[in-house]
């Protein structure tokens, strides 16, 4: 599977990319927002690209891409779609470096994301989760097209977040 938008790819991660995925999944929004994955070297984030990523590429038949920009080939940071046990349809996530922040990248790869989902792997319904508090989330969520239904607990501690849905 590889995408293509006006200015973005989005492709399976790898094993390779390692240190990028450790650079993301670092950043304090992402520790914030989407929560601590306890992937504190190169070699921990090498374990969850193969044991989140990539299985859930080969068990799903989908899973989180890395969005990479044509013009420089850099990663830039993920998007796609997650099956997760305790919803009944799967979500859309995505999560970008912070200097790529802004700039219509994450809206981008989420819209082809979606166009994916809906036209070649036929799902219908898509759902996002996100905290209350991630303003800038709940605002590309809502440009997408995807509704408000309700305040949910979720996640280890419980958290209340945001479910929405198309």
């Amino acid at each position: 599977m590889k995408l293509e938008t006006q200015r973005l790819f989005l492709e399976k991660v790898n094993l390779k990319d390692g240190q990028f995925i450790f650079d993301l999944f670092n950043l304090p929004a992402c520790i914030q927002f989407i929560g601590d994955r306890g992937i504190y070297s190169i070699d921990k984030a090498k374990i969850y690209i193969q044991n989140s990523l990539i299985k859930s590429y080969n068990q799903n038949g989908f899973g989180l891409y890395k969005i990479v920009l044509k013009d420089t080939q850099k990663a830039i940071g993920i998007c796609g779609l997650v099956k997760r046990p305790v919803f009944e349809h799967v979500d859309i996530g995505f999560a970008i470096l912070t200097e790529y922040e802004g700039k219509g990248y994450a809206f981008e790869a989420a819209q082809a994301t979606l166009k994916y989902a809906h036209s070649i792997l036929k799902i219908k319904t898509i759902l996002a989760i996100t905290n209350e508090d991630n303003v800038r989330s709940i605002s590309l969520v809502e440009r997408l097209g995807l509704k408000f239904q309700k305040k949910i607990k979720y996640g280890e501690k419980q958290d209340d977040v945001l479910l929405f849905s198309n």
